[in-house]
């Protein structure tokens, strides 16, 4: 019996020593938590176990600079709320460098110098201001290159936050895609004048268009012109668009007209008429399309109507359900009146509905009824 249980000990000992040596101390290899990290992170009432849940890698870093990234913020004026929040969702800012910090601080200061202002920017945006010390120089370039832009100071704070990585490549590849729109712009005939506001607001509206390569603007453009629309209403979608007009690609917009001039059986120059009216229906799919129009059909609202307010498909047909029962409160009928109502945000939706909710509460004064006068 002895020499069993000697010869299983042996065997255990003999499988443990063919063990590869990294199986065997794989448990040894993960550190433990930094303690004054979790401390300090705890201080600053940061939710401890969300970090360890979504970012727990954190944790067990030996070097961390808690204390001086909680320093830099009140500095700018946070408050101990504001802070915790931005390291519970971005705890990734404690490993960030001290002189790290200080040269971001500048860089963002120098176009938003209000530091209430840059707090907002670092809760919303914390990964865009806690990045890398490599692209300090190519933050450092680009800005000096919108700056010479005469570019709102704001726009390049909104394109900084936003969209970071075109702010963290080479500034040469920024020159190349805004030379570009600034070429297209001037030559569909928009006015010199006119082209700082109109890239501001291109950029402002959509920051990612830096990042798409240059010839899918003159791809889209070529064959919007193949498809009969004149350089004036290139100019006009290029205008409405912004910087969508580089999200589409030719053949998502073959589609997406074949299938609206199918469906709304229009001739091309009556589908581009509508398209002037409602750019929009340039980028949906197919079967966005499909079901808004099932939806509007559904609602009893006629082929005829769509055409004469195409806009009405860029509601969901949820919004569209939604917003025609408030209307039927107040024997509004969509059917047979304008669906112009149904239109806009939902702050122009509810602007529309209260005029008509007054209409249908005003008394109705009749011209033959006995006045009352008293005696």
């Amino acid at each position: 019996m002895l020499r069993l249980i000697a010869t299983s000990l042996c065997l255990r000992c003999q499988c443990a020593a063919a063990l590869p040596l990294h199986i065997r101390t794989c448990a040894t290899l993960i550190p433990a938590e930094n303690q004054q990290t979790v401390e300090a992170l705890y201080d600053l009432s940061v939710d401890i176990q969300k970090v360890r849940k979504l970012n727990g890698w954190v944790l067990h870093q030996s070097q961390a600079y808690t204390k001086e990234v909680a320093d830099l913020l009140k500095d700018l004026g946070a408050s101990g709320p504001v802070i915790a929040r931005i390291l519970t969702v971005h705890p990734e800012a404690v490993l960030c460098q001290p002189e790290q910090m200080q040269t971001q601080k500048e860089l963002w200061m120098s176009v938003c110098p209000k530091q209430k202002d840059l707090v907002g920017i670092i809760e919303n945006f914390p990964a865009s201001f806690f990045t890398s010390s490599s692209h300090h120089d190519n933050q450092r370039n680009n800005i000096t290159f919108f700056q010479s832009l005469n570019l709102n100071k704001r726009i390049i704070t909104k394109l900084m936050a936003s969209a970071p990585q075109s702010f963290s490549r080479p500034v040469e590849q920024n020159e190349v895609m805004v030379r570009t729109l600034q070429q297209s712009y001037q030559d569909l005939g928009g006015e010199e004048a006119n082209m700082k506001i109109w890239l501001q607001k291109l950029l402002s509206q959509n920051p990612y268009v830096l990042l798409k390569p240059p010839e899918v603007l003159r791809e889209n453009l070529l064959f919007l012109r193949d498809k009969g629309f004149s350089t004036a209403e290139l100019l006009h979608l290029l205008s409405k668009l912004r910087g969508f007009v580089t999200e589409l690609n030719p053949d998502s917009m073959r589609r997406t007209l074949a299938y609206s001039q199918d469906t709304i059986c229009c001739s091309e120059a009556e589908l581009r008429h509508i398209v002037l009216n409602c750019p929009a229906l340039l980028y949906y799919p197919d079967d966005i399309l499909a079901e808004r129009f099932k939806g509007l059909l559904s609602a009893g609202i006629s082929m005829s109507q769509i055409k004469e307010t195409p806009t009405v498909l860029e509601l969901t047909t949820q919004i569209v359900n939604y917003r025609i029962q408030r209307l039927r409160v107040h024997r509004y009928d969509v059917r047979t009146g304008s669906l112009e109502v149904l239109n806009g945000t939902k702050k122009d939706f509810e602007m529309s509905y209260g005029k008509l909710q007054l209409r249908s509460e005003r008394p109705i004064f009749n011209p033959v009824a006995p006045l009352k006068v008293d005696d």
